[in-house]
């Protein structure tokens, strides 16, 4: 059984939530597209929406990290912050030329 309170945890852990998380963000502004609450994306807002959904992915890390905080798992937050730097750095890599 993998430790809770390990660096390998965090990492899997930060590598996975994410990728869930942008999931679960698209599959919501799908629901309300479909709703007529907005607007179906095409053209330049593509870009626009990839960008938003991948922040609001690489944001889902926050809460694992909290949950970390409070069950005081150090080693664990430690994990889960290099996947994170990870997708934030791809993140300015494949839309600083956009915002910069």
């Amino acid at each position: 059984m993998i430790e809770k309170n390990s660096v390998f945890t965090g990492l899997i852990v930060g590598a996975i939530v994410p990728v869930l998380g942008y999931i679960l963000v698209e599959f919501i502004f799908g629901l309300l597209a479909q709703a007529g609450l907005m607007e179906y994306v095409s053209g330049g807002g593509l870009s626009r929406r990839m960008r938003t959904l991948a922040l609001l992915g690489i944001c889902t890390n926050l809460i694992p990290l909290n949950i970390c905080r409070n069950q005081k798992w150090d080693d664990t937050m430690r994990g889960i912050v290099f996947p994170t730097l990870l997708y934030v750095g791809f993140w300015i890599w494949q839309f600083g030329r956009i915002l910069f």
